[in-house]
């Protein structure tokens, strides 16, 4: 009989190096079995387990590569049998649980926090960049302008600026935490890239009917509905990443999730697609340049965003990723229909959670409240 420790190591008679178990399910409802289970092969030859997260076995894995270290809040257990195998059963996870809130472990001074640092940010956010009188977001959106009188040529560039500044600061953060820490880093990307965003976005909305009209499809009776419904579920996968919103404004230390459920099961790259789906969406009702520049900018640099959040994935949790990138895909559904991704039979149930609702009552909010953003956009003259 073998008895396992996360303090100790006990050697077992096995002749090949195999992969990794995991107990202890995701969610309340399990799919295996909350007992550790090891998957390993017949034949025998001597090893040692070890566990992953508390001994230095750095033979298969590095300590901090295979699971982030919310998973041992979540007492999940990781043992390494040998240091060649690295295959996995299908229904072990080793991302983690997609907006995943627990109310219970909330603190009310968390949010008391983030409601103030939200406060504070857009106080600065209006008198440092969007009041004409005190910001420098006009005199950005005229230096661009002044390129080229095309408002396609402009629309393009400042999609290209932000997409410079805010991949380019991603790709900097592994050296950014190590030099400044994780939240000041999180303020100076946040701080950058929340001010030329606000820019596209305003200057989109107010120039989203000039350029060449090169199509005119509104008056079909049914085409809005369905470009309605498809700009509705694009938000479904357009912010899987602000699901921690705590993170997001640094009052949680910010971490760089591998998420493998919910959204995550359809495609590994739900920013994308929701993305492609929300750009299609707006072009197709608009039918003119400067909404087809927006969208090749916009979906330009998701597609670079898809290969270098793949990237930095790869060297911030390394077996871990390659495994979760080997039962997911890119594009929607592909992995489900090769039989590469399984879904469990209460797969809704990854769904049916606060951030979803969350996400439902501001994507909705943010429709009927057109009017007030054309308005507010109008007013500063961008």
């Amino acid at each position: 009989m073998l008895k396992i420790n996360t303090h100790s190591k006990v050697q077992i008679h096995t002749q090949m190096a195999t992969s990794i178990l995991l107990s202890s399910s995701f969610s309340s409802h399990p799919q295996f079995p909350g007992t550790p289970k090891f998957i390993f092969s017949p034949l025998k030859l001597n090893r040692t387990v070890t566990p992953i997260n508390t001994c230095s076995n750095r033979g298969f894995l590095k300590t901090t590569q295979l699971l982030p270290s919310n998973y041992l809040r979540k007492n999940r257990r990781v043992f390494v049998i040998g240091e060649s195998d690295t295959s996995v059963s299908k229904d072990v996870m080793v991302g983690e649980d997609s907006a995943n809130f627990d109310l219970a472990k909330q603190k009310i001074t968390s949010w008391i926090y983030f409601t103030v640092v939200l406060g504070v940010v857009l106080f600065i956010l209006d008198i440092a960049w969007l009041d004409n009188s005190t910001g420098f977001g006009k005199v950005f959106i005229d230096s661009v302008s002044s390129v080229s009188e095309s408002p396609e040529v402009a629309m393009f560039l400042l999609t290209l600026i932000f997409a410079i500044v805010h991949s380019g600061l991603a790709t900097l953060r592994d050296p950014g935490e190590k030099l400044m820490g994780e939240r000041a880093f999180r303020v100076l990307f946040a701080g950058t890239s929340l001010p030329l965003a606000v820019s596209t976005i305003v200057y989109f909305i107010n120039h989203r009917y000039d350029g060449v009209q090169l199509w005119q499809l509104q008056s079909i009776p049914w085409l809005h509905h369905l470009l309605w419904v498809t700009n509705f579920i694009s938000f479904f996968f357009l912010y899987p990443s602000t699901f921690n919103l705590l993170e997001v404004a640094a009052v949680d230390k910010p971490k760089m999730h591998l998420w493998e459920s919910g959204i995550m099961r359809i495609t590994r790259h739900p920013q994308l697609v929701g993305q492609v789906m929300w750009c299609v969406a707006h072009t197709i009702w608009i039918g003119n340049s400067v909404a087809v520049s927006a969208s090749v900018g916009l979906i330009g640099h998701h597609l670079f965003g898809a290969w270098n959040g793949d990237r930095r994935l790869a060297i911030r949790h390394g077996e871990a990723f390659e495994i979760v990138k080997s039962r997911t895909s890119v594009f929607p559904f592909a992995a489900i229909i090769d039989g590469r991704q399984k879904l469990p039979k209460d797969y809704y149930k990854e769904f049916i959670r606060l951030p979803y609702v969350v996400i439902t009552g501001l994507t909705l909010g943010a429709y009927f409240a057109h009017p007030i953003m054309q308005a507010a956009s109008f007013r500063l003259h961008w």
